[in-house]
């Protein structure tokens, strides 16, 4: 007898008249205006200006929704082409199904869209929002324990998840909660990116690379531990290998990012002020002493100069007089 679990909700699914809220829709639109709110915050500190994450938003999320579920849907074609199967089940994305690799490359373009619209680069907006895109996948991973999904293999853990459903292949019992791990885990690469940003001054895309490489490093183990149907390569499962992929171009890009360009960008946004040395570039602004010893010297520059001034008038005065 199990003294102690995670339970899973009755159903995924509330009705306020024949209106329906599904956990999973909410959990996604949650984690999106959290990732936006963050990235705001991100984007003024760095010297930008409000609403220009909102704008650019407005185009990387539509395309991010369409791009993590074409990255599911083609993974897991099985589930809606083979026979038995309602191909238009493939466009009820409320149900669950949603692929970040898909999500994050087609939300790029998007968000390249946007960005080019504004005329801002897109590596320092995706470096504004990268924490921010962690946070609302910790919280989108809730969306699976509304629907009973993507849990991992049996344990008698206390925090072991319990699965009641028995739709779609499910035995009910008591499995690991990788959606609760994974959701843990993009919390912590949240704060991670957070405090090597401020300590590091990452810019160029270097924070976002950061979150990706982070991601992948977590997603690697977590997905090892799922048990649900999944295609695999030399015994690995494809998201196992394609974690591995993008997280050696990460890790390539943050080292090539910062021998060719270190520190961060002066300038994100046409018309808004620039940042500071310190904040935006990365170098070491002037000290109070050497601007004080810099400004004393200008000083002194300008005193000798009337000094001189003033001593070859008198000369000219004195010779006057004494012929």
């Amino acid at each position: 007898m199990e003294l102690a679990y995670i339970p899973s909700p009755s159903r995924g699914v509330l009705y306020i008249g024949p209106i329906p809220l599904r956990g999973y829709a909410f959990c996604i639109i949650i984690g999106v205006f959290v990732a936006v709110w963050l990235g705001n915050k991100r984007w003024l500190a760095r010297g930008g200006r409000a609403g220009t994450v909102a704008d650019i938003a407005v185009w990387a999320v539509p395309f991010g929704l369409v791009g993590g579920r074409l990255y599911h849907v083609i993974t897991d074609y099985e589930l809606y082409f083979s026979e038995g199967r309602d191909w238009v089940d493939a466009f009820k994305i409320w149900e669950g199904g949603l692929g970040i690799w898909g999500a994050i490359a087609l939300g790029a373009v998007g968000a390249w869209i946007g960005c080019r619209r504004r005329g801002i680069p897109l590596p320092a907006w995706a470096d504004a929002l990268a924490p921010g895109i962690a946070l609302a996948q910790a919280i989108g991973r809730w969306g699976n324990w509304f629907n009973q999904e993507l849990y991992g293999k049996e344990t008698d853990l206390p925090w072991a998840l319990h699965i009641t459903s028995s739709a779609d292949g499910r035995v009910p019992g008591y499995y690991h909660p990788t959606f609760l791990y994974e959701s843990l885990w993009c919390i912590g690469v949240a704060l991670l990116v957070i405090w090597a940003d401020r300590r590091f001054k990452l810019g160029h895309g270097r924070a976002f690379a950061l979150y990706v490489a982070s991601y992948c490093a977590g997603r690697f183990w977590i997905e090892y531990m799922r048990v649900d149907d999944a295609h695999h390569i030399l015994g690995l499962r494809l998201n196992n290998w394609t974690a591995m992929v993008v997280f050696v171009l990460a890790v390539v890009y943050l080292v090539l990012s910062a021998k060719k360009r270190p520190g961060r960008e002066t300038v994100v946004e046409p018309g808004a002020e620039p940042t500071d040395g310190d904040s935006a570039s990365g170098g070491e602004p002037e000290d109070g002493t050497e601007a004080d010893e810099k400004a004393g010297a200008e000083g002194k520059s300008e005193a000798e100069a009337e000094a001189d001034t003033d001593t070859e008038v008198k000369d000219e005065a004195g010779s006057g007089k004494k012929t």
